[in-house]
């Protein structure tokens, strides 16, 4: 999650780390004992949130080479996905002016699709952050829920819509540059790679690893009404406490511009930020893999899931 107001360890075979990662939870075989689910492999769901937000990501913060390294490991889990390029490449890249004495930056969103059965010109999108905010005064902050959750997500549902595809298609989109103020969101929207009318909603995950009280919090229904009766129907069945609100005006502090949706929502493109409330972890270099509540977060997962089959049926 963007913020406006808002350990270190020895860093060795990073190449090893990175060779046997895809693989881990996999070659396990089955989930952690306790956390199931019909839809999803949750071993290599979580296996992906621990190799994103470990040390060697190195905090994965735009223009740096932890960043470069958490984009290579997008790429490879999204083409494991059966994930497909829009165009020539899953890469578009981005940028960031210098700012005062901060130096220009550069990055990439890694960006795919899966096509519809009948509608493949209708698009939805389904978007996470994968930058988090890097190394501060010799610590690593890891971004375990923040946002690496988010991103490890989405290989988990390109895999199930993979294997079961929906009417439209899906693009699947992973972006760069979010701590930084919306920078790969807003670059997507200003040059997407099919028709912006063609795109009817984003749902964009950002922090949804860890909450006490099984909430998930659904931020957009109340600026866009029209799609309150669709969320209301995945809330009935959703194995998460799917609420709406923190857009102001009396349900709590407002979260709309915070995550990549906003970029949506700025050009008229509707859009649904998921996330939890903030906690002491966030934006902290504790926000580890440890931190995450593995069941809870398989069953956001799952709720997103449930969610594209219902804007997809809409």
């Amino acid at each position: 999650m963007s913020q406006s107001n808002a350990r270190l360890r020895p860093l060795a075979a990073i190449a090893l780390l990175l060779a046997a990662a895809t693989a881990g939870a996999l070659a396990q075989g089955r989930a952690p004992a306790g956390v199931a689910s019909a839809r999803i492999d949750v071993a290599s769901l979580l296996d992906d949130l621990r190799t994103l937000s470990a040390d060697a990501m190195e905090g994965r913060a735009l223009g740096t080479a932890g960043g470069v390294r958490a984009r290579r490991f997008v790429l490879a889990r999204m083409q494991a996905s059966g994930v497909k390029p829009l165009g020539a490449s899953y890469e578009q890249p981005i940028a960031l002016p210098a700012r005062g004495s901060a130096p220009a930056l550069t990055g990439a969103n890694v960006i795919g699709v899966i096509r519809g059965t009948s509608k493949p010109d209708r698009y939805l999108v389904m978007s996470a952050h994968y930058d988090h905010v890097g190394i501060r005064d010799g610590q690593i902050y890891n971004g375990a829920d923040d946002n690496a959750s988010g991103a490890a997500a989405l290989f988990a549902i390109a895999r199930y819509f993979s294997e079961h595809p929906l009417s439209s298609s899906l693009i699947v989109a992973a972006f760069d540059g979010e701590e930084e103020g919306l920078v790969g969101s807003r670059a997507f929207v200003r040059a997407p790679p099919v028709d912006r009318a063609a795109i009817v909603i984003d749902i964009n995950a950002d922090m949804i690893g860890r909450d006490p009280k099984d909430n998930l919090y659904v931020v957009g229904t109340i600026r866009q009404p029209a799609l309150k009766p669709i969320v209301d129907r995945v809330a009935k069945t959703a194995p998460v406490h799917l609420l709406q609100g923190h857009e102001g005006h009396g349900t709590g502090e407002d979260w709309t511009e915070d995550s990549d949706h906003y970029a949506f929502m700025e050009a008229g493109i509707p859009a649904l930020y998921f996330g939890v409330e903030d906690y002491d972890h966030l934006h902290q270099p504790s926000d580890d893999f440890e931190t995450i509540d593995q069941a809870f977060y398989v069953h956001a997962v799952e709720t997103l899931i449930d969610t594209l089959i219902a804007f997809d049926a809409s």
